[in-house]
């Protein structure tokens, strides 16, 4: 049997949090107790990446688009804290491009791919094609997701798939 610190490697905090982590994933099915482990596992690591983007993930897939953007957001702002990043996308976008391979920039792009489509779903598309669309230009393999999101969003009704 794996212990806690093996099943979580990729994960950077301490066992008390990978618990909750794992105990939200055995309990999915149970939403509430699920996101009960998930919001202590949140509140004990504080700014942790990697509890914020599962978090985000976690809160998507149980269809709880606001608190995924909340969380989305949060991560957002820890990474532009921590790379030292414009705020003002003329200056940002060129950061991006150039160090889009590496794990924070990567991190951020998720991130800010996840906001447009959350934007979506929350009916904000205005905000959420320019949030893809910026995706979109960045992303020239598809990886983030933004482009499929910006084609269905900006698609005709009349439009055939």
């Amino acid at each position: 049997m794996q212990t806690i610190q093996n099943q979580f490697s990729w994960c950077d905090v301490e066992p008390e949090i990978k618990q909750l982590l794992l105990l939200a994933s055995e309990n999915w099915q149970n939403t509430g107790l699920a996101e009960k482990y998930i919001r202590e596992a949140l509140s004990r690591a504080g700014n942790n990446l990697d509890v914020l983007v599962g978090a985000y993930r976690f809160f998507f897939y149980k269809h709880q688009p606001a608190v995924a953007l909340s969380i989305a957001q949060q991560v957002l702002q820890l990474i532009t804290t921590q790379e030292n990043l414009p705020v003002d996308w003329s200056q940002l976008k060129p950061i991006l491009v150039t160090r889009k391979q590496e794990p924070n920039i990567r991190l951020y792009l998720n991130a800010y791919a996840a906001t447009g489509l959350v934007l979506a779903q929350l009916g904000k598309i205005e905000q959420a094609k320019l949030v893809s669309e910026r995706v979109k230009e960045i992303d020239d393999n598809r990886e983030f997701c933004a482009t499929t999101v910006f084609e269905v969003i900006t698609r005709e009704p009349d439009e055939e798939d």
